[in-house]
């Protein structure tokens, strides 16, 4: 691709794409619906009832951080809470979060602080406030009996909340893709990536951010770079937007808060049936170090390995991902 259409695909909202133009939206309604029949019949719309909710909010923390969240699917099915990966936001959840609130689940998506449509602090770009977020927005819905879920940094988010506020509103976890135990490589965790590597993610943002994020979402993240891989330029300008969309400073301090941050003893305290999914060809986060690591040190969880799977196997095994999870969730 050359750089005249880089730069149209990175400006390219989701938002423009639709409205554009007249004749796309009229070309958009045309399409039959015979064409949709699979995919409508994989995911029936639940049907409406009893008083209309809101479907997105924001609430503000005790530190005076607002956070955006969504809210789908009937307000009395066992709640879902999804937390998401960096640099994203609760967009990125948005298929598995429709699936799940069509089959009578509510899923609540949060954008992290830093994140999406919430605020950006200069400063609390960490997991500890990652986590203390995640539970003022847990009690603030009083939510219980919880299935408890995270992708890539929103599994180390999950881990840290059950480390620092325990397990009683919770019914089950989830690690997707995540970075726990301990993405960095120490003494004590001979696996883990080299600093270097971070570094390199921290100066190829200050250099050129969004240039970072199209070779991430156009390289490793969905597997894009492999022999034979169908790239999806759609995946590629939402990642990309979800990125720009957070902060600068917020994304910058989170790349240590993900990779430097120990959740050992946190997955310790998993005391909750606990599903891990990794990709075996994850090239973000290496599933020996993360999710076989992780599957070993809590007690009694399910790992399912994705062959040849890569880290967004969220939108490249959807299918899958959607009907494993659904599994587990009602299980």
């Amino acid at each position: 691709m050359n750089n005249a259409a880089q730069n149209t695909a990175v400006n390219l909202s989701r938002r423009s794409a639709l409205f554009n133009s007249a004749g796309a939206a009229a070309a958009a309604i045309a399409v039959p619906l015979a064409a949709l029949g699979g995919a409508a019949e994989a995911a029936p719309v639940a049907k409406a009832g009893g008083p209309a909710a809101h479907s997105a909010s924001t609430f503000t923390t005790r530190d005076g951080v607002e956070i955006y969240y969504k809210d789908w699917g009937p307000r009395s099915g066992q709640p879902v809470v999804l937390s998401h990966g960096w640099p994203l936001n609760a967009d990125s959840w948005e298929s598995a979060a429709f699936h799940l609130a069509n089959n009578g689940f509510r899923v609540i998506t949060h954008d992290r602080r830093g994140h999406g449509r919430s605020s950006q602090p200069w400063d609390g770009n960490d997991m500890d406030h990652y986590a203390d977020d995640l539970a003022q927005l847990i009690e603030k819905l009083d939510l219980h009996n919880i299935i408890l879920a995270g992708f890539s940094t929103g599994g180390g988010e999950v881990a840290r909340y059950v480390g620092r506020h325990g397990t009683k509103r919770v019914a089950k976890l989830g690690l997707i893709s995540a970075v726990p135990p301990l993405m960095l490589k120490t003494a004590t965790n001979p696996g883990g990536l080299p600093i270097e590597v971070f570094d390199g993610i921290r100066a190829g943002s200050v250099a050129n951010r969004a240039q970072l994020y199209i070779d991430i979402a156009s390289g490793p993240f969905f597997g894009f770079n492999r022999p034979g891989a169908k790239v999806s330029q759609g995946l590629i300008n939402s990642w990309t937007a979800q990125g720009m969309q957070a902060g600068h400073k917020n994304t910058y301090d989170s790349i240590k808060a993900f990779s430097e941050t120990d959740f050992r003893d946190d997955l310790k305290k998993f005391d909750k049936p606990t599903l891990v999914i990794h990709g075996d060809d994850d090239q973000i986060v290496p599933i020996d170090a993360a999710g076989r690591a992780s599957a070993a040190i809590v007690k009694g969880a399910k790992l399912i390995v994705y062959p040849g799977a890569p880290h967004g196997l969220t939108d490249t095994h959807k299918d899958k991902f959607n009907a494993d999870f659904l599994a587990f969730a009602k299980s």
